[in-house]
């Protein structure tokens, strides 16, 4: 029985992990279009996503940043730091649930609309970098599944007086206690924090 308890907790130890990252202002703003467009969070991010193999998004997330994000890469249209931040984005594999979503803007992307915890499950199983995920509403739902392992949030320092709010329509079953890893002042002012569970 003993032996078995140890090889569970080795398995599990090695799959891969489920990071999720996102910015927020000082009161929890997650709406994109209330932040500031710094230049150190795109380096932050940039980093972020070398750390993974594959990103993880709800449909409206997706839209957001495909074919935005790969048409920079292409055309190398921003300053130096956004359009590594896009090259990088754009070397992803990149997998959508929803439902509504036909087909994808680029061919590296897949879009699932089976069983959102089983497909995470086998995902995390497989071999394989960090899973990085992002947006707003299907974290929300993963981490009150308790599948999210890791967090990275980078609070701007920004009141942004109205939008809306990050696990405002989030249902724990109890308090998530998390453990500060690491924090990381930027240059402009933004504060960086990842936690683990």
């Amino acid at each position: 029985m003993g032996n078995n308890l140890t090889l569970e907790k080795s398995k599990l130890n090695s799959m891969r992990k489920l990071i999720y990252g996102i910015n927020l202002t000082l009161d929890g703003c997650c709406d994109h279009t209330k932040g500031g467009g710094y230049e150190d969070v795109h380096e932050y991010f940039t980093d972020f996503m070398r750390e993974g193999d594959l990103l993880v998004y709800g449909r409206i997330t997706y839209e957001l940043m495909v074919p935005f994000w790969p048409n920079v890469a292409r055309n190398q249209s921003m300053d130096e730091v956004a359009n590594e931040f896009a090259r990088v984005f754009d070397s992803k594999d990149k997998l959508v649930f929803s439902r509504t979503l036909e087909t994808a803007e680029d061919e590296k992307t897949r879009i699932v609309r089976t069983n959102l915890r089983d497909e995470i499950i086998k995902l995390k199983q497989q071999e394989g970098r960090n899973i990085l995920l992002g947006g707003v509403d299907l974290p929300s739902q993963l981490i009150e599944m308790g599948l999210v392992d890791e967090f990275h949030f980078v609070i701007q320092p920004i009141i942004a007086g109205a939008g809306r709010r990050l696990f405002d329509r989030t249902n724990l079953v109890e308090t998530l206690d998390l453990q500060l890893v690491e924090s990381k002042v930027l240059k402009s002012g933004c504060v960086a924090l990842h936690y683990v569970k």
